[in-house]
């Protein structure tokens, strides 16, 4: 995703002459279009008029010939374009005799892809920083100590590596040591140092800044997050879908429009260069031209706000959301659970039961598995090996351990195992986890999973966005769902819903674009199912990253809100652009129909046009108001999959 920047060389002499081959070599029609006009100004300038004009015609038609190949391979797709204006304006200023016209015309058409390509330079800037921090070399350190440099790609989990200040953490790993401060702006939008201790997950792409560590590799770099946000940023900037369709709503009006002019102009007139000269001020690069500015510099500014819209037809889609559903656990709360208390039953002690239910839980990929583990072995248990195992997702898991028969999860999982489970009296903001033994009910386990601290913010920046359908899905109990919802403020609840339960309701809503929001692997069918799926958390589920079409990099909730608002800017500016290149073509082209318009002038004149258009376009980079508030420093990303 390089940008039109041109390479440098050795010497002042030796950098202009590269700069200029690189342009030559990357853009050859727009230089041998120059070099024509040029040609064509010192012939009239020598007195060689005649000269002068067929040779500035010749290259108009060689071009016209072009565009038209260009324009018959897009009606043969579908696409009507307003490559016809420009066509009927290169061969109108040749047949009248205006070929500097012609020539100015076919510049502003050789040179729209030079125009654009600067302008996404600067659109891309965001996203490009982010492939270029992307570090190729790693210091591993050997069991002697000894530091060796290798390609990142060598890196594999296990590894101790060496991080220096100022260099970017290549893997995602953890903390050996010593504590110290991460800059994780590039990747959270967070502009304040995150200090990591020993111990503590750091994630790829995070800048050292204060002292050498030592981190130990947690996964081979391919695998890392951020390998994952580089490949997502590389199909960001590469998708060009809601261009195409913005240009064919407004190109086939505009150029039936331009031609009615042209028409007007002819019975008026009965003068063919007035008519040329409408043409010429009616093609309206800012069709082509605007809008990809615009989306890129949508994506460029969510990136800035730790957001990865993987393309820019999504943006279109969050412009016009009008339902919002969220995920409950990891999404709406921490994610992050506590064990509150445990219920054995007869004969079962309350340690036994933690005891096996952990035992069982080590094979769950489930954030509340690692809630049970971590709680077991806080109470000092050893946890048992289990014979077999069987994870069933979003409902528990079944385990052979210590020859028992143990099964962990929801209570509808457990009944199937044990007819006489009994349902465990819940608290506000309590969960239940039930376990059977050897098919009877063995007890429950209790935990709390808080809603984060910014839900309820989350819910009345999208109500200020005009988005008042707000629901939440989850797979635990209607109680502990209802509870959550209430505090946050959402109104709609949906519990014990099973990953199709979840699609359907999805698919079932009436208020369409939806956007949903989830972070685990059950959460996965539903965001692809959405118009608008976004995935929470820069260590989140795999699953649910690729399934999304915004991956918030941050825990940060009230981003989904600044991805409404980003969806909206960048089609309003895009949108804008446009209208503006039409609004000033028109008034052109009324101006052109009077015939005080030379033809050179009003070609001229176009340019100008398309740089407003494209200055306006550059607009959708810039944050508004409520965006430059200062966000709350986002919670530690939790591991693990959605509720059960």
């Amino acid at each position: 995703m390089s940008g039109p920047s041109a390479p440098t060389g050795a010497g002042s002499d030796g950098v202009r002459r590269t700069r200029l081959r690189w342009f030559v070599q990357r853009y050859p029609w727009v230089a041998a279009s120059l070099l024509v006009l040029v040609v064509v100004l010192g012939l009239l300038a020598g007195g060689q008029e005649t000269t002068a004009r067929w040779v500035g015609s010749a290259w108009a038609l060689v071009v016209g010939l072009r565009v038209a190949g260009h324009m018959v391979r897009d009606v043969l797709a579908g696409h009507w374009g307003v490559d016809l204006l420009a066509l009927t304006a290169i061969v109108a200023t040749v047949v009248v005799g205006e070929y500097v016209a012609s020539l100015v015309v076919v510049l502003m058409l050789t040179g729209g892809q030079a125009l654009e390509d600067f302008a996404a330079h600067r659109a891309r800037q965001e996203l490009r920083a982010l492939l270029e921090r992307a570090p190729t070399r790693a210091h591993r350190l050997g069991p002697d100590g000894t530091i060796t440099d290798v390609d990142v790609a060598d890196l594999g989990p296990g590894d101790l590596v060496l991080v220096r200040p100022a260099e970017v953490v290549p893997v995602d790993a953890e903390l050996v040591g010593p504590e110290t401060d991460f800059d994780e702006s590039s990747l959270t939008g967070e502009s304040l140092p995150v200090t990591r201790h020993v111990g503590d997950p750091v994630l790829s792409g995070a800048l050292n800044t204060e002292q050498a560590v030592t981190l130990r590799a947690t996964a081979a770099a391919a695998d890392s997050q951020y390998a994952r946000i580089v490949a997502m940023v590389r199909e960001a900037a590469e998708s060009r879908a809601p261009v195409v369709r913005l240009a064919d709503r407004y190109a086939v009006p505009f150029t039936l429009f331009a031609f009615l002019v042209a028409g007007a102009a002819w019975v008026y007139h009965r003068d063919p260069t007035v008519v040329a000269e409408v043409l010429v001020v009616a093609t309206p690069c800012p069709l082509l031209i605007a809008a990809p500015v615009a989306f890129l510099g949508g994506m460029s500014r969510a990136a800035r706000h730790g957001l990865i819209v993987k393309d820019a037809g999504t943006l279109e889609q969050l412009s016009a959301v009008r339902s919002v559903a969220f995920d409950k656990t990891g999404t709406i709360t921490l994610g992050r659970p506590t064990l509150l208390a445990v219920h054995p039953r007869p004969p079962w002690s309350a340690d036994e039961l933690l005891r096996l239910a952990a035992s069982a839980e080590q094979y769950s990929s489930h954030v509340l598995a690692t809630t049970i583990q971590d709680a077991a072995t806080r109470r000092g248990l050893d946890l048992l090996g289990a014979r077999s195992a069987r994870e069933e997702a979003t409902h528990g898991v079944a385990a052979d351990v210590g020859g028992h028969d143990v099964v962990v999860g929801k209570r509808q999982r457990v009944a199937a195992a044990a007819p006489d489970v009994e349902e465990q009296t819940l608290g506000p903001g309590e969960l239940a986890v039930y376990v059977a033994v050897d098919d009877r009910f063995a007890g429950t386990l209790v935990m709390s999973d808080p809603a984060r601290s910014d839900a309820r913010r989350t819910m009345d920046e999208l109500a200020g966005l005009g988005i008042t359908r707000t629901m939440m899905l989850s797979g635990d109990s209607r109680s502990t769902a209802e509870h959550i919802a209430a505090a946050v403020g959402i109104a709609r609840v949906d519990a014990e819903c099973l990953p199709e339960d979840k699609v359907r309701i999805v698919r079932d809503l009436p208020d369409r674009p939806v956007m949903m929001v989830g972070d685990g692997v059950n959460d996965a069918p539903v965001l692809a199912a959405a118009e608008v799926g976004v995935a929470m958390g820069a260590r989140g589920s795999t699953a649910a990253s690729e399934s999304a079409d915004v991956v918030i990099l941050t825990e940060d909730l009230v981003r989904t809100a600044t991805a409404v608002r980003v969806g909206r800017r960048t089609m309003t500016v895009a949108l804008q652009s446009i209208w503006l290149g039409i609004a000033l073509s028109v008034v052109l082209m009324g101006i052109a129909a009077t015939g005080v318009i030379p033809a050179v002038v009003g070609a001229l004149s176009q340019e100008v046009v398309d740089l407003l258009a494209i200055l306006n376009a550059l607009r959708a980079l810039q944050d508004d108001r409520h965006d430059r508030v200062r966000r709350p420093a986002p919670t530690v990303p939790a591991e693990g999959a959605g509720a059960r």
